[in-house]
């Protein structure tokens, strides 16, 4: 069966008070269409075409191409639900099938959902449309639907209501799956006789039942999973849902998380068994974390990737890579790609930049390293900084194997520290220093050797 969707997102959003289009505002770090056209996907979609508007076509165009593909149409003039599909078919070629409709601001809508809904069509049985419901706490917003038995005769918008019919809790969601060829021959029937003065999708229903056609309702058990964010109030509501969801799902794999309520996650995060995640602490990105790590409390990772048994105290991990049992933090800070070994232990107040320390190197209090490779079991003095931008560019710092940088060193790049070799307290270091040779002073020189 082809399975095509339509995704409905040219509204403007106007109750997020924002320059920023309510379907791309951020709930756990990815814009609330990007979930919808994500679980889409996942429910077997083929084709879709998202319906949007001048302003925010060029960036829903671009979501669109990074999340499997597919196509945008301006609506221009809006003229509600019913005109929006109207402009979507227009830019489909025909085509028979299933046919599914939602709306890019309801980023909870599971891959799930979207398949009962899609599967509940049957066009060789006369069944022609599928709609999600949910009972809904009163009162309500949501047009509500009008049943004769097991199928749904129509759906009045909660504007057009008598007190009676606002009474019903059983809610049109706004998520339908069609049979394409009976849509297409209703869609054109619509009319704007209602108090909107606007085109109705859900007039369909009507349309379809004097057609000889059945409607059905899928029902939706949690109510909150189909909820629009129209505000701020909303999305923050919406966001919690899906944290704690996505808690939950690491949770249930093998992972510790102390306070969900606090612990804040990305999709597509990868945390191994037996990791314990502490108070405060935000993970996103590209991340993947190993077995056994400790991460937290208030700490912040993004693009981190950490071996088995890691502990990140209190500290900040973006785009770097950190082996076997590394020790960082309280108070560091890992960015620009840094690469550390195994057995590396970052401390308090240290800083890395686009540097390399490999196994068994540490760099344990009030440390600056920028642009630097340090060797194995090197030990970077507390206050070491090095000076790697000249005005210009940035130098790199090469520390080699077993090497001792004194406290307070300054070393100015490009410099190279040799295997076993040491600068003593205070030292300014402006020129290579050999294996295992000593310097000191301002600007460093070599120890006299004895016997000199």
């Amino acid at each position: 069966m082809t399975l095509r969707a339509i995704v409905l997102a040219a509204g403007m959003g106007t109750r997020m008070r924002s320059a920023q289009p309510k379907v791309l505002h951020d709930i756990c770090g990815r814009p609330m269409l990007w979930y919808t056209l994500r679980a889409l996907r996942a429910a077997g979609v083929d084709d879709l075409v998202v319906v949007t508007n001048h302003q925010v076509d060029a960036q829903i165009a671009a979501l669109v191409a990074q999340t499997g593909g597919g196509r945008t149409v301006i609506q221009e003039p809006q003229r509600g639900t019913g005109h929006a599909v109207q402009v979507a078919l227009a830019a489909l070629p025909g085509g028979e099938g299933t046919l599914v409709i939602a709306y890019g601001d309801m980023p909870l809508v599971t891959q799930a959902i979207f398949e009962d809904v899609a599967a509940s069509v049957d066009g060789d049985a006369g069944t022609a449309l599928g709609l999600v419901t949910a009972r809904m706490p009163l009162p309500s917003n949501f047009g509500r639907i009008i049943r004769k038995r097991e199928s749904v005769v129509r759906i009045v918008e909660a504007r057009d209501c008598s007190p009676k019919k606002l009474a019903i809790d059983e809610m049109n969601c706004g998520i339908y799956a069609f049979d394409e060829t009976s849509l297409r021959l209703v869609i054109d029937k619509l009319t704007a006789d209602n108090a909107q003065k606007e085109l109705y999708l859900t007039d369909t229903v009507e349309l379809l039942i004097a057609a000889g056609k059945r409607v059905v309702p899928v029902e939706c058990a949690d109510y909150r999973l189909v909820l629009g964010i129209n505000d701020r109030v909303e999305l923050a509501n919406a966001r919690e849902l899906l944290n704690r969801s996505l808690c939950e799902a690491h949770m249930r794999a093998g992972v510790t998380i102390i306070d969900p309520a606090t612990t804040y996650l990305e999709p597509d995060v990868e945390i191994a068994a037996d990791t314990v995640i502490y108070p405060n602490t935000a993970i996103g990105g590209p991340s993947r974390i190993g077995s056994g790590a400790r991460i937290g409390p208030n700490s912040q990772l993004y693009g981190a990737v950490l071996g088995q048994g890691v502990i990140v105290n209190q500290s900040a991990v973006y785009n770097s890579q950190l082996g076997d049992h590394v020790r960082v933090g309280p108070f560091a800070h890992l960015r620009g790609n840094s690469i550390l070994g195994s057995d590396v232990h970052i401390g308090n107040y240290v800083e890395l930049k686009n540097t390399v320390m490999h196994d068994g190197a540490k760099a344990n209090h009030l440390t600056y390293l920028g642009d630097s490779e340090v060797g194995e079991r090197a030990n970077i003095g507390a206050g070491t900084i090095t000076c790697n931008y000249d005005g210009v560019k940035k130098n790199r710092t090469e520390i080699g194997r077993d090497a001792f940088i004194g406290s307070n060193s300054s070393l100015v790049a490009p410099i190279t520290i040799g295997d076993g070799a040491a600068t003593g307290a205070g030292a300014v270091v402006i020129r290579d220093v050999a294996a295992g040779e000593h310097v000191v002073g301002n600007p460093a020189r070599p120890l006299p050797k004895k016997g000199d």
